[in-house]
């Protein structure tokens, strides 16, 4: 009986030791390279992303042209819009300061009103083509100890607070997801990106989202992070490495949820706006804005999220609304954010300038300077 069970044996170990290489990521790197490869875009896949996004919104704008025109606004109406444009402003302040709970987290000992300033200032570069520019922006400054950090930071530092911050918004974004229930499933693969924030799967997916960022912006990507069992308790990582993160993430995290929740609360505005309160409930509202949301920001190569938040937003609640009100209050929502990211820009600029300005120049200090009995 032994005999035809040790081949057995032998093959099914052979077969589990071959899975077990696969785990390797030079094993995985070359069975991918295997794959055959897919012609490449002209252009990339991003500009081809962000026309298709916009193509769907102008085919959905120009076939409701007319209903859409009939959607006015009362006087109660452009008060809403008002309100929603301060609750989007307030929204850009709360994802400022989750910024800088962010640093703080990170052990950067960052000064919060000229991180939140910096923030606010960078921030309206994201409608750049290339939808990296106020990265580049943040990166640059965290390098050469401006933004409100005062000591210069490694690349490595630098890109790691920036990479994680969006990433923070999504989780917290999709954790609202599955306020709506269960959606098919979608509800529950909604938390999942909750259990990835823990540091054993978090450092490998930042390491990879940094080499890729750190090509697009020209840098130097740092080394991949030791194991943490291999790392020294003595000293630490060099600059050129991956820092370590010091847990979960929990306060920023819970910062990042407070600033969706605001954003939404400018959406709900222009939902009243136009009266479509009481077509679902708040709960399926909330879900469809944030998984729009959180498409818009994740999706590569959609300026500030344009189109695409439009487009997931239109496919998500089509089947259930009218297409021209629902896209009444998607456009007027891309109108009070835009606004809000632009007075946010200015109101920055304006605080840098007025901060300059109380400053002034130096006193001068010396012996001729100095009055009182000593000088008689």
């Amino acid at each position: 009986m032994t005999k035809p069970i040790r081949p057995l044996l032998e093959r099914f170990g052979a077969r589990f030791s071959s899975l077990a290489a696969l785990r390797q990521p030079r094993a995985l790197k070359a069975a991918f390279s295997r794959l055959p490869r897919l012609p490449a875009l002209p252009g990339g896949l991003r500009p081809w992303i962000t026309l298709t996004s916009l193509g769907f919104v102008m085919a959905a704008l120009l076939s409701n042209a007319r209903a859409l025109l009939q959607q006015g606004l009362d006087r109660q109406g452009w008060l809403w819009l008002v309100l929603g444009l301060g609750l989007s402003l307030l929204s850009v302040v709360v994802n400022g300061l989750a910024w800088t709970s962010l640093l703080r987290w990170l052990g950067l000992r960052p000064r919060w009103e000229a991180s939140v300033a910096h923030f606010m200032a960078t921030n309206l570069r994201k409608f750049l083509p290339g939808g990296i520019w106020h990265l580049a922006a943040r990166v640059q400054a965290l390098r050469q100890g401006t933004g409100g950090v005062d000591r210069c930071q490694p690349t490595g530092m630098a890109l790691l607070a920036v990479l994680l911050e969006p990433l923070l918004a999504a989780t917290a974004a999709m954790a609202l997801v599955s306020l709506a229930g269960w959606q098919g499933g979608l509800g529950l693969v909604a938390l999942l990106p909750l259990a990835l924030l823990t540091p054993r799967w978090l450092e490998p997916l930042l390491f990879w989202l940094e080499r890729r960022k750190a090509r697009e912006l020209q840098l130097e990507p740092s080394e991949p992070p030791p194991p943490a069992a291999a790392t020294p308790p003595g000293p630490e990582l060099p600059s050129a490495a991956v820092p370590r993160l010091p847990g979960y993430p929990w306060q920023p995290l819970l910062a990042e949820l407070a600033f969706v929740l605001l954003r939404f609360a400018g959406f709900a505005c222009c939902i009243w706006a136009f009266d479509l309160q009481l077509s679902l409930d708040w709960l399926t509202w909330l879900s469809a804005f944030a998984l729009a949301w959180t498409v818009g920001l994740v999706v590569p190569g959609a300026p500030g999220g344009l189109g695409v938040f439009e487009a997931v937003l239109l496919l998500r609640l089509g089947g259930v609304l009218a297409t021209p009100p629902l896209l009444a209050v998607a456009l007027s929502y891309r109108l009070v954010a835009t606004l809000a990211d632009l007075l946010a820009a200015l109101l920055a600029d304006l605080d840098g300038r007025l901060v300059k300005g109380r400053s002034g120049p130096a006193a001068p200090s010396g012996p001729a300077s100095r009055s009182g009995p000593a000088s008689q």
